[in-house]
């Protein structure tokens, strides 16, 4: 089972706590293989200046199981990028593809999320506007859903920054088994957590 993470320039470090949390996962189903994709192989400047190296460019990349779209301020100049966005549309065609924060809004401006419903990041820092809010102004084919979680079966879209790990445990629940999702949860000691996201009512009164 292969888990790929799209990583660019501007991706917000905690993002990647996505590959942390399949990392953990492997010490329950060693069979999970990870890797990491970016528009072209190397170094990847993360936002605030944290460097990374991506495995493989879209162009050499493997075919995975679910690729896995990080957020970050990045995302706008990704979603203009022609390369990107018709890599996302192949993933899409072929195999499962999903979003962590504003991640979501380069698969919007692929077109995949087009007639269905998806989620994205909300809260920010003002005068910032909310990713939740541009996707309904700039989308209007999308049915935006205030949600830290949303499933389509093809396409999952999760909510903003630590939801990042309540993303990648509902995929790996899907994919893999619902025991693996929980007891990866445990081993992170991330249950209470889950347990608090996954509160509808709880999610949408913070």
């Amino acid at each position: 089972m292969l888990f790929g993470i799209f990583i660019y320039d501007g991706v917000e470090p905690i993002d990647l706590a996505t590959f942390g949390v399949l990392s953990m996962a492997r010490r329950i189903v060693p069979q999970i293989e990870i890797c990491t994709i970016a528009p072209k192989a190397g170094i990847v400047r993360l936002s605030n200046g944290l460097d990374v190296v991506a495995q493989f460019g879209i162009v050499d990349a493997p075919v995975c199981n679910i690729v896995i779209v990080t957020g970050g301020p990045g995302w706008e100049d990704q979603s203009r990028s022609s390369a990107t966005l018709e890599y996302i549309r192949r993933i899409h065609a072929s195999s499962k593809v999903g979003s962590v924060c504003t991640g979501a809004m380069i698969l919007a401006a692929s077109g995949v999320l087009d007639d269905a419903a998806a989620t994205t990041k909300r809260s920010v820092v003002p005068p910032e506007v909310s990713p939740l809010v541009r996707m309904r102004d700039m989308y209007p084919r999308i049915d935006v859903r205030e949600a830290p979680i949303v499933d389509t079966g093809a396409v999952v879209t999760g909510g903003g920054v630590s939801l990042c790990i309540d993303t990648t445990l509902h995929i790996l629940g899907d994919l893999i088994g619902e025991q693996v999702a929980h007891e990866t949860a445990r081993i992170l000691e991330y249950r209470r957590a889950r347990e608090a996201n996954r509160n509808a009512a709880a999610f949408l009164a913070g």
